[in-house]
């Protein structure tokens, strides 16, 4: 059983590609209808997705995490959620088939547990799948939040029929999933693509735990990137506020705005350095940028030309997630229905053993 349920929700099977948001199921034709539940849990929000055994998206739930800092009180805040999904659907509590649960920080993926995040106050192997059955009567699986992106955009965005690439989400932090062979490669300690903590020139040196933002994020990141903002912001310089966010920097330096411009200039070159390093280590064709300063276009467009200007052996091709904030939901949507499926095939293999 195991090992059937590990091949489930850690390959990205090809399965048919999930249609947009459609209008709730009448609910006289509900009965009989299951679903499954996608969740992404973020630094400071909570976003749930139900689909249908399809993949289409039927209703949305979220909520803000801010204050919330032990994993219980997350995971009653995901239980109302569920109640509310279903009831949008009129659909019964024993209609949820699986779950699946994306985390910002290190997940073991077999033991189901949250071994550390920088973002989630308290949270240190945390046995979060156990915390989600319990909670909702139903199979669940966790991850890392960037792999969980990593096969939404296999399945449904960027990434379609590509069996090599490196998804790169950028927001408060910074990090990375590596898809080889068409599938995440975790790594023996469950840390593979923690590049937040990868060191490279030109910023600070010093290593830093896991569970401790790191010092790539710390400067590329959205925190990073306000900081950065900060530090060089004189009232002469420009009649911009101190106060911007990472995007509101990124639309001013797209605007024309010279120090906003500096910032770009330097985030792309920091970008492009890492990207560099992870094409010599992975040789991957395709990197693609997600998270909610990820995605933006100047960013992409920028460290783009810094990439060409390193004449890489292999340059790879820079692309930004097709599914953009929803591809964390849409990939723990697909690991759901694979979770989904696995306990169904094998629930059949037992009853067809005992006649």
């Amino acid at each position: 059983m195991q090992k059937q349920l590990k091949e489930a929700i850690s390959g990205m099977t090809q399965r048919k590609t999930p249609s947009t948001i459609t209008a709730p199921p009448d609910p006289v034709a509900t009965a009989e209808i299951d679903y499954v539940v996608g969740i992404d849990i973020g630094a400071t929000n909570l976003r749930l997705a139900l689909a249908d055994m399809t993949g289409a998206v039927v209703a949305k739930w979220g909520s803000s995490t801010v204050g919330l800092r032990g994993a219980e009180a997350v995971v009653e805040l995901i239980r109302g959620g569920v109640e509310n999904l279903l009831q949008q659907v009129s659909a019964p509590g024993h209609a949820l088939k699986a779950i699946a649960a994306g985390a910002p920080g290190v997940t073991d993926v077999d033991a189901g547990i949250v071994i550390a995040t920088s973002y989630l106050m308290g949270w240190r192997n945390v046995p979060l799948r156990m915390l989600l059955e319990r909670a909702l009567h139903a199979p669940a699986v966790v991850d890392n939040d960037v792999n969980l992106a990593a096969i939404g955009e296999s399945w449904a965005g960027a990434a379609k029929e590509v069996n090599d690439f490196v998804f790169l989400a950028i927001g408060t932090g910074v990090g990375a999933s590596i898809v080889l062979n068409g599938m995440p490669f975790r790594g023996t300690t469950w840390a593979a693509g923690e590049i937040g903590y990868m060191l490279v020139p030109d910023i600070a040196d010093n290593a830093v735990n896991h569970g401790e933002p790191g010092a790539l994020e710390n400067f590329i990141g959205g925190e990073g990137i306000k900081a950065q903002w900060q530090s060089l912001w004189r009232a002469e310089n420009t009649s911009l506020p101190k106060d911007l966010t990472a995007t509101e920097i990124f639309d001013h330096a797209e605007a024309g705005d010279p120090l906003a411009q500096t910032i770009l200039q330097q985030t792309a070159r920091i970008l492009s350095r890492a990207i560099f390093n992870v094409t010599l280590v992975l040789n991957c064709p395709l990197f693609v940028l997600g998270g909610g300063v990820g995605v933006h276009p100047v960013l992409r467009l920028a460290t783009q030309r810094m990439i060409e200007q390193l004449n890489m052996r292999s340059q790879p091709q820079l692309t930004c997630s097709a599914l953009g904030t929803d591809a964390q939901l849409m990939g723990a949507i697909r690991a759901a229905l694979d979770l989904s499926h696995s306990h169904a095939t094998l629930f059949a293999n037992k009853g067809a053993a005992k006649k």
